[in-house]
């Protein structure tokens, strides 16, 4: 594959940042280690309202990547999903960068926008958790209605499982919440909402409480164990979503020559420039002063490294920077 720029994460600034190469004349290539769009908004919290979104009082996480993929979506960048970069090669404006599956991406530029990083979920060390992945067993909710209706077991005491336990709790038949110790890290408001629930009946507390073991039967979950001996008991369950934590790395990208701050990238603030000339970053995985990690801010990076990637591949072309109100969408006919 060939682009003009090669960006390494698809969570909301990696989507912003291909609208802004487009508009910017130049073509991306899209590559994610999830199956889709969204990073944390779309593993972690899809379904639930951010509010400082500029002129979005309240936006899910997934109506935002969708509409952040709309945006993005006449200038006809290419996704590569379920891929990792592992290896880049080369020079500013002749870079090839290698994937996991052996693939080749040739481009001018790289923009990491890889949020924390490959993240995976902590996965409890129980018999059998494999094979029942996606059949019974989950560490992501991907579609709120998947749950609707089943009698579902949560595992934890942070901030995903509790806003999930909320938010579930009037769409399945039963849920059960399981946390080994009594106190809840999750926002105190979600707290008492949980509390409330608890006393209305909606959601059954089994704290201290740990899982010992699972169930199936003909490749279905069935039953959750808690506890052990005489004192396990056997939850019928028809799923059960493990929120233990995230494990997130850099990855490869720490051999690529860049220089790394407390395991973010250091970057140029005004360009978002890295100390690899021809590599840049925004977003969460980018470190400067006074840096903030919103959503917001890396909409701002995205901008301003399109930008500065345009420079830095076509220095003798003669580019006036125009407002979208006067310049339009160039990839659409009939716009200025």
């Amino acid at each position: 594959m060939q682009a003009d720029v090669l960006i390494v994460g698809a969570g909301p600034a990696g989507l912003f940042a291909a609208f802004q190469c487009g508009m910017a004349g130049l073509s991306a290539v899209v590559v994610d280690s999830l199956a889709q769009a969204g990073g944390q908004c779309a593993a972690l919290y899809p379904e639930k309202p951010i509010y400082d979104i500029p002129a979005c009082a309240s936006i899910g996480a997934g109506e935002l990547i969708a509409r952040l993929e709309a945006q993005a979506r006449p200038f006809e960048p290419r996704y590569l999903f379920g891929e990792q970069v592992v290896t880049l090669e080369g020079s500013a404006g002749d870079f090839v960068a290698g994937t996991l599956s052996g693939g080749a991406i040739r481009c001018g530029a790289v923009l990491i926008a890889a949020g924390v990083g490959v993240f995976r979920p902590n996965k409890p060390p129980l018999d059998g958790i494999e094979a029942l992945e996606g059949r019974g067993v989950h560490f992501f909710v991907e579609q709120r209605a998947e749950f609707e209706g089943k009698r579902l077991v949560i595992v934890g005491g942070g901030d995903s499982a509790l806003d999930w336990a909320v938010s579930l709790s009037q769409a399945c038949r039963s849920l059960h919440l399981v946390h080994r110790r009594p106190k809840f890290t999750a926002a105190p408001s979600t707290v008492e909402a949980l509390r409330r629930l608890v006393e209305a009946g909606r959601v059954q507390l089994l704290i201290p409480g740990q899982v010992t073991g699972i169930e199936s039967r003909d490749g279905r979950l069935t039953h959750v164990c808690i506890g052990s001996g005489q004192d396990m008991q056997r939850l019928q369950a028809d799923a059960v979503l493990f929120f233990l934590g995230l494990a997130s790395t850099l990855g490869p990208i720490r051999d690529w020559g860049i220089d790394l701050e407390q395991g973010r990238i250091r970057v140029d603030p005004t360009t978002l420039a890295t100390s690899r000339a021809g590599v840049f970053a925004i977003g969460d995985v980018a470190t400067y002063a006074n840096k903030l990690r919103l959503i917001l801010c890396g909409f701002s990076e995205a901008a301003m490294a399109a930008h500065a990637i345009r420079r830095l591949l076509r220095p003798d072309e003669h580019y006036v920077h125009r407002h979208s109100t006067q310049q339009g969408i160039p990839a659409i006919a009939g716009q200025p």
